[in-house]
This record gives C-alpha cells, sequence and structure tokens, in this order.
C-alpha cells in the first residue's frame, strides 16, 4: 500500500474510533446528571434490581430533573412535581410515545396499549379502555356485581383467612372479567380467577429496568441466540402465556354468541361495533386489547390490596381510626357501600397513602418526545426516553411527603377527592400522588381501580381486624417486613401471614345475610 493509502485508513479508523469513544458521551445542553464513561454511558451505573430506588438517589444529588445516557440513548428522568406538570402534562402530543422495546415486541408483538407508541392503532385502544373504563359506564353498569363481589370477599376472609392472598387476587379478577368477558371467577381456582395472573407471570420480570441487556441501545445483541439467552425464553414465554390467555378468553366469548347470547360487557359491545364497521386492528390486537384492560384491572389492584392489609397488619392505630368512622355511618347492621364515599374520607386517605407508599410501577412506564424540546434552559433531544420516576417522586421530603418510609394515611386529611380530580387540576403542587401516571398516557382504569379499593378498604376494616401474626409456640408477635416485594416492573407483596378475625358475631351475621343477597347477583355472570 501506498503512504496515501495507508494514511487513509489511519485517518478512517482513527475516525470510527473516536465516534465509538463519543456513545454514551452526554450533550453539555442537557440537564445535568451522573458522570458517563464511553459507549456505557451510565449504563454500568443501572442496577439489576431496584432501579426505582436508584432514581431517587441521582434525584437527590442532581435536582428535579436529570439526564442519563444509556449508550447513544438519552435518558431523561422528571423528578419533581413542576417538570411532571410543564412537559408530560401540558404538552401531552410531544410527551405521549413510548420508547421503542425490543423485549416488549418479542413479548407482544408489537400488540400492547401500554408499550406501543401513540400510533393509530393505540389511540383506538385507549379510546375503546376510556369510554368502557369510565365512571358512568362503571358506576351504572358495574357497580352491582363490585359491591357483590366484595362481600364475597368478605365471606371469603372470614371462611379462610389464611388464603387472603388468593382472595384478594380472586376479587379483582372476577371483576375485571365480568366487566371486560361477562364472565366472573367464583373462585381463584377457576380459568377466569388466575388466568390473569398466568398470563402476567413473566411480564413485569421481562420488562423491569436492568433486567435485560441493553439491546435496545445496542441493536447487534438481538442477534444473540435465544438458547443462550434466558432473558429471550423469558419474553418468549411471557409472550407465549398471554397469548394463550387472551386467545382463550376470545374463544369462550365467541362461542356464547354463537348461542345467541350476548352480555353486558366489552368484548360483546367492541365485537357489535367493530362487526359492523370494520375492525381497525388485528385479531390479536384485538384480543390483546381485552387482555390489557383485565390485567389493569386485576394485578395492579390486587398489589395495592396486598400492601393495605400488610399496613394493617403493622398498623392497629389505623384500624381503630377508620372504624370509628365507619361504625357511625354502618354499625353492625351493614357493610359501607360507595354511597358511603364522602361521609367516610379517612378511607380514602388509607388507600391514597398505598399508593404513594408503594406503587406497583414504581419506576414508572418511559415516555417519549416525539421532537426537540427546551426546558428551563436545558435541552431535550427528541426521541429521549422520559422517566416520572413515581417511588422516587412519592419518596421526597423536599416534595412535601415528609417521614416518607412511614405508612401515614393522616398526609392526605386535605385530600377528599379521587385521584383523578387531582391528576387533571392544574395546581400540581396539590397532587395526591403519580401512581397512575401523568399526561396522556395515564391508566385508563384510575376510575375502576379507586372505586375498587375504597369499596374493599372499607367493608375489609368494617368487618376484620388485622394483625402481624404470632409464633404459635411463644406467642410472641412476628413482625413483617414492609420491604418483602417482588423484583420487577410489578411491585407487590411477597407472600406474608396475617391474623385476620371477625371483628364480631354481629358482624358475621350480616356477612352471611349480604352473601346470600349477593349470590342472586351472580347467576347472569356464571
Amino acid at each position: 500500500m501506498t503512504p496515501t493509502t495507508i494514511s487513509l485508513i489511519a485517518i478512517v479508523l482513527s475516525y470510527g474510533i473516536y465516534r465509538i469513544l463519543q456513545l454514551g458521551k452526554r450533550d453539555p445542553r442537557m440537564p445535568p446528571g451522573p458522570p458517563t464513561i464511553p459507549v456505557l454511558g451510565n449504563l454500568h451505573q443501572i442496577p439489576m434490581t431496584g432501579f426505582y430506588k436508584q432514581l431517587r438517589v441521582w434525584g437527590k444529588e442532581f435536582g428535579g430533573i436529570y439526564s442519563l445516557k444509556f449508550g447513544s440513548s438519552n435518558v431523561i428522568v422528571l423528578c419533581d412535581r413542576k417538570s411532571v406538570h410543564d412537559l408530560v402534562d401540558k404538552k401531552g402530543l410531544v410527551y405521549a410515545d413510548r420508547p421503542h422495546s425490543y423485549v416488549g415486541q418479542l413479548i407482544t408483538q408489537g400488540d400492547h396499549m401500554v408499550l406501543s407508541s401513540n400510533d393509530p392503532i393505540t389511540r383506538e385502544k385507549r379510546r375503546a379502555a376510556t369510554h368502557n373504563l369510565s365512571p358512568k359506564i362503571i358506576d351504572e353498569k358495574l357497580a352491582p356485581i363490585q359491591e357483590s363481589e366484595i362481600t364475597q370477599l368478605m365471606y371469603d376472609f372470614m371462611e379462610t383467612p389464611e388464603d387472603f392472598y388468593r382472595h384478594l387476587r380472586r376479587v379483582t379478577a372476577s371483576i375485571a372479567c365480568t366487566l371486560v368477558f361477562g364472565q366472573r371467577a367464583a373462585t381463584y381456582d377457576t380459568f377466569w380467577g388466575h388466568g390473569v395472573y398466568d398470563a402476567l407471570k413473566f411480564f413485569g420480570q421481562a420488562l423491569e429496568p436492568g433486567a435485560n441487556p441493553p439491546v435496545d441501545e445496542f441493536p447487534f445483541l438481538k442477534y444473540w441466540p435465544t438458547r443462550w439467552a434466558y432473558w429471550k425464553q423469558r419474553a418468549f414465554a411471557s409472550g407465549a402465556a398471554m397469548d394463550a390467555i387472551w386467545s382463550k378468553s376470545r374463544a369462550f366469548v365467541e362461542e356464547r354468541r354463537k348461542t345467541g347470547e350476548k352480555r353486558d360487557c366489552v368484548a360483546d359491545r367492541l365485537l357489535d361495533e367493530y362487526e359492523e364497521k370494520g375492525f381497525p386492528m388485528t385479531q390479536h390486537a384485538f384480543e390483546n386489547l381485552l387482555g390489557e384492560m383485565v390485567e389493569g384491572g386485576a394485578e395492579t389492584t390486587s398489589s395495592s390490596l396486598l400492601t393495605l392489609v400488610l399496613c394493617l397488619a403493622k398498623n392497629p392505630a389505623i384500624q381503630e381510626k377508620a372504624r370509628k368512622e365507619i361504625d357511625v355511618i354502618c354499625g353492625t347492621e351493614r357493610s359501607p357501600t360507595w354511597s358511603d364515599f364522602k361521609d367516610m374520607p379517612y378511607i380514602n386517605c388509607i388507600v391514597k397513602e398505598g399508593m404513594r407508599w408503594r406503587p406497583v410501577i414504581s419506576s414508572g412506564l418511559p415516555h417519549r418526545n416525539n421532537k426537540e424540546d427546551e426546558y428551563e434552559g436545558m435541552l431535550i433531544p427528541k426521541d429521549s426516553m422520559i422517566f416520572i420516576p413515581i417511588w422516587a417522586l412519592q419518596h421526597s421530603e423536599h416534595l412535601g411527603f415528609k417521614d416518607p418510609e412511614t405508612f401515614n394515611p393522616d398526609r392526605y386529611l386535605n385530600h377528599p377527592k379521587l385521584a383523578n380530580d387531582y391528576a387533571g387540576s392544574p395546581d400540581y403542587n396539590n397532587r395526591d400522588h403519580y401512581a397512575y401516571g401523568a399526561g396522556r398516557r395515564m391508566c385508563p382504569g384510575i376510575h375502576l381501580a379507586e372505586r375498587n379499593q375504597w369499596r374493599m378498604v372499607s367493608k375489609l376494616l368494617w368487618a376484620f381486624e388485622f394483625n402481624e401474626p404470632t409464633d404459635p409456640i411463644t406467642g410472641k408477635t412476628i413482625p413483617l417486613d414492609p420491604d418483602a416485594y417482588e423484583t420487577g416492573l410489578l411491585h407487590a407483596p411477597l407472600p406474608f401471614k396475617c391474623s385476620i378475625k371477625p371483628r364480631s358475631q354481629a358482624h358475621i351475621d350480616t356477612i352471611r345475610r349480604e352473601m346470600a343477597e349477593a349470590r342472586k347477583a351472580f347467576a347472569k355472570w356464571e
């Protein structure tokens, strides 16, 4: 080779090395953040689990808005109320997308509303979900079955209190499946009782930040053979489980409709609409849409209720404060109903504090901005990954959450309304919590979740006393661990024991009487 050729090769190689070393480097115009290293950026600092806690550590160090680098990808973390409101709430169209997720694509084939970008199919899915999960639909069509199902929850707690974990999972699955498929779950062991949990068995683990190699930042990793990649195997297993459950659920509905029987549920309403106008999406996407509504109505709510059972067992004084409010209204003659909401504000405080203390999706689901933006003189590059770090926000003292590790419903005594009222308010400093997200990608099941949780907490506190378990030999209390939670995207307590006892014989008699009435409401959904 001639000296000129050698020089050209050296220049090309030097430029290539220079470009590689620029990967992971933060643009100085972006918000501040932890120091980066070449190529990886901050990826080497992302823990395999507990990413949500690390987000708070950086928030304390770098302030309300900071940035990270995941290889060549830009990450913006909104760690104060003002930045969430100014960007995600006020500029909803700009921040309504989701970042691309290769693992999410493996699981869902691109057909999941939670993970998809703000494209026409996702907007149609959200339209269908928002309408069918609206307060009007829930209060007019679902309220009787909600009251009846939660009456069975009280009955199940009374008969087999040791199975409370399964009882809470059954009731949320049953309400969601009745709403969506027109079919209730009499027990957890039925298909409708445990199907949604089978579908989601690996979903949260597969999508937790840090649980997979940085395949979106370094696409060559997607060619890694599946047989040597546990993360790929887990993603495929999760997708197969979800597809099997939701196609089977749809088949149940279709078989029922062939007999001429239609039920007042989401599946029948959408099938009637789409069969007349034409399907706006593939059949796989449609089945996922139905499944997504059940997922959102079952898994997250049952996880929140399990958190509240744990917290109530550890805090008898909170139970007593709530019962003083309940007993004045209900006595022992009846259990609370949704019509009592305005007269029992402390129950709402308990629900809100559970959502704050242990949000189910602790790190939040990332957004993506579809164009370059600027905030307080700082650059937010187009296609950045935007995190609203829910747990970190709700455990930050400078945002008004004093003593954040303590479960204290009193902090919400001045928040008598439901979460959606505060989420939609321009007074961002008075927002109660961020557990349902923000902006245009806020959880469309917020109204169903709020009503379910309030009903369950009020009825269970009316009926039972909750305490930490005792050692059968020594009689000493066995303290419950407030940090014993599952790892993964979804944050639920690990199985634990709890002492659950009816408050009196009068309460037992009322539960039995109300259960007899509830059975009449079940017939049309079985």
